[in-house]
């Protein structure tokens, strides 16, 4: 995984969230306790999110605020997300191979930034058109690479975006229930130990 593909993935997903600005994002979204306002916002805020905390490095640092306001205007709102993929891809390339930044599920590595971006841009806008009521299914690359970066241990034979829902506790595989709790694998592979964790199976 790396800033292209995290830049590819932000492209697609803010040229759908543009294209269905004039939809009511006010509506909540099936399932949560959010807007679709509120979940575009937190595309933003999760993407700024991951660039301090590669940039800071290994040490959780949290001396400042990160907020997009979700009032903002839906055009804004997805300016914004865009926006935050820049920053995060240049990031993610500034970092070198022993690059690490901190975060509660694994201390990552730049790959683990951009799969994360990757993950928060897929299902969120994902939630986001739930919340529209229009069909949103990305192209199968993204879905594909940020399986095999943050979810390992995600069956291989079922189709990449289904099973990425599926990973993040969105939906059912056939053969395997909707998850209750789940969580991805942002250190680097090369310190996976080949088993899911807990409650991700």
């Amino acid at each position: 995984m790396d800033a292209a593909t995290l830049r590819a993935t932000g492209a697609e997903c803010t040229a759908f969230l543009l294209a269905h600005t004039e939809g009511d994002w006010s509506a909540p979204v099936p399932e949560l306790k959010w807007s679709v306002r509120e979940v575009a916002a937190h595309i933003g805020d999760t993407l700024s999110w991951y660039a301090n905390d590669l940039a800071a490095g290994a040490t959780e640092l949290s001396t400042k605020d990160i907020r997009v306001r979700p009032d903002s205007s839906p055009v804004d709102l997805a300016r914004t997300v865009s926006a935050s993929v820049t920053v995060l891809a240049a990031v993610v390339d500034a970092g070198g191979p022993d690059a690490r930044g901190w975060h509660p599920w694994g201390i990552a590595d730049a790959s683990g930034f951009a799969a994360m971006g990757c993950d928060e841009l897929l299902v969120h806008t994902g939630d986001a058109a739930r919340g529209l009521g229009v069909a949103f299914t990305p192209s199968p690359e993204p879905a594909s690479a940020t399986l095999r970066r943050l979810f390992p241990w995600a069956p291989a034979e079922a189709e990449p975006w289904r099973t990425l829902l599926w990973a993040n506790g969105r939906t059912a595989l056939p053969g395997r229930p909707r998850l209750t709790g789940w969580r991805w694998h942002c250190a680097p592979l090369s310190e996976w130990d080949g088993s899911a964790p807990d409650g991700a199976r």
